[in-house]
């Protein structure tokens, strides 16, 4: 029995697993507050598109020798204003829109990225290394966590009313602009926050699958709001526990566990309607 607790307790006894479920927390968190707004407005190709636009800030700024975080936030809001503007003034629709802007940005962002000599590991933003991080850059996260999920908890009344209803919300006095682009600058300030742990790649699955399962399970945003975090931070435990055992990356296994959790809640769900039909 104590051999089992003990096997079971192992990777708690290592250093970098410890940061790994830190650091983990401090991605979930922010991340799946957003991710209820992002599936409610129908934001989720955005989320896509700014984690993707990101890719040439941060090579322009390790070439300037300035930190990856300015080059990374001012790529991410380059894309979402660049994508505002053009919506406000063309016939085209948003989500074309974004796929031109998104894959124009990273398309540029590989181009730099092959080109430049790195002594650091640029592949590391593509994927993640979440258990290659130090307590730094753990404090740094929670340091974005703490600031973006403070901004949505305060704002989030205003901002669930803009998400459901613009016209809405300017008929009633709030300041549209302000919360449309703010929601914006949350969202590339998170993704910056991210990228070390989970990569731009798997970035979009934290920002997406946790609202969608908390939207299949909930009829209330505040339940929902709940369901999500609750969704992403068990992921995230047990993606990164079960990792350790599985000798994989904690990354990809968290979003696995989500896929999964989310393709069971779905059969549920549509099980659930086929029985209260037949009846």
């Amino acid at each position: 029995m104590s051999m089992l607790l003990e096997q079971a307790l192992l990777p708690f006894q290592f250093e970098f697993m410890r940061q790994a479920f830190v650091i983990g927390f401090a991605v979930a968190l922010p991340t799946s507050l957003l991710s209820c707004y992002l599936v409610l407005k129908g934001w989720s190709l955005m989320g896509d598109a700014i984690s993707h636009a990101v890719l040439p800030g941060i090579v322009l700024a390790y070439i300037l020798g300035i930190p990856l975080i300015a080059g990374a936030f001012s790529a991410g809001m380059v894309c979402a204003l660049a994508t505002g503007y053009l919506k406000e003034n063309s016939r085209v629709k948003e989500d074309t829109i974004m796929g031109v802007v998104f894959s124009g940005m990273f398309g540029l962002g590989l181009v730099m990225y092959v080109k430049v000599q790195t002594e650091v590991h640029l592949d590391h933003i593509l994927f993640g290394d979440m258990l290659g991080l130090t307590w730094a850059d753990v404090g740094y996260s929670w340091l974005i966590a703490a600031a973006c999920s403070g901004v949505i908890l305060l704002k989030r009344r205003d901002l669930l009313v803009h998400s459901f209803d613009r016209q809405h919300a300017q008929a009633i006095g709030l300041p549209v602009r302000l919360l449309h682009y703010g929601l914006l600058a949350v969202l590339s300030l998170t993704i910056v926050g991210v990228l070390k742990a989970v990569g731009i790649i798997l970035a979009i699955a934290m920002f997406i699958t946790p609202g969608a399962i908390a939207f299949l399970v909930t009829r209330r945003f505040g339940a929902m709001l709940t369901a999500s975090c609750v969704v992403a931070m068990v992921s995230t435990f047990f993606g990164i526990y079960l990792s350790f055992f599985l000798d994989s990356a904690p990354a990809p296994t968290i979003v696995l566990l989500m896929s999964i959790i989310f393709i069971v809640v779905f059969i549920v769900q549509q099980t659930r309607i086929a029985v209260a039909q037949r009846g």
